[in-house]
């Protein structure tokens, strides 16, 4: 467990001030998980609603300072229970989802932090809004009253990753938006001379995930 205290202490010396680190709990086993908080980590990111509501609703009345983001897509049936827990949403890429989330925030009297999923590789089986619909979303999202305070994107695999971040970068100034959330444990290094605000990051915390 020294190893995850040691892990996230490099990682935030090489970020810097200027950049978050969200520490990735997806599947970790709990004792990770409260290695990392011993360690100070605050910023958590998780793929799933019930998985993190299973790790974090118990957690959470003993750290006020905890802000858990959702990083997975996210179906509009699990709106409520998201909204309920999560101070950041990563993945908003769609109207309909807009609409569900702004809903909620009002129902709940909630304040959250939104981030536009962008699909900068045009990948057909991926998650995020197209180049072409993005400035539709957030004029939709600005006209309902949804706070979008920054973008989030996934690279395809098999390009590199810092053409797309220079990409999100460039579409965050073009749309006046504060927060880029981009790199992962293999190319956050890229992400934060690109100017990441966020990076999220699993494997250069935890080591790897165990098996289900």
């Amino acid at each position: 467990m020294t190893k995850i205290a040691d892990n996230i202490a490099a990682l935030k010396k090489q970020m810097g001030s200027k950049t978050t680190l969200v520490a990735v709990s997806k599947q970790q086993p709990e004792d990770r998980i409260d290695a990392a908080l011993a360690a100070g980590q605050r910023v958590f990111g998780e793929n799933r609603v019930q998985e993190a509501e299973e790790r974090w609703i118990s957690r959470r009345p003993s750290y006020a300072d905890l802000s858990l983001h959702l990083i997975g897509p996210l179906q509009t049936n699990k709106v409520r229970d998201a909204v309920a827990l999560f101070d950041v949403i990563e993945t908003l890429d769609r109207v309909k989802l807009a609409d569900a989330i702004a809903a909620e925030i009002t129902a709940q009297g909630r304040k959250i932090s939104c981030y536009v999923q962008v699909n900068t590789g045009d990948e057909e089986q991926k998650a995020g809004v197209s180049l072409g619909e993005l400035p539709m979303l957030l004029e939709h999202c600005r006209a309902i009253g949804l706070a979008v305070d920054g973008l989030m994107c996934i690279p395809p695999v098999d390009e590199p990753s810092g053409l797309h971040f220079a990409l999100l970068k460039k579409l965050s100034q073009d749309h006046g938006l504060k927060n880029l959330s981009m790199g992962m444990s293999d190319d956050f290094e890229k992400a934060l001379r690109l100017g990441a605000t966020h990076v999220r990051i699993g494997t250069g915390v935890f080591g790897n995930r165990e098996k289900a």
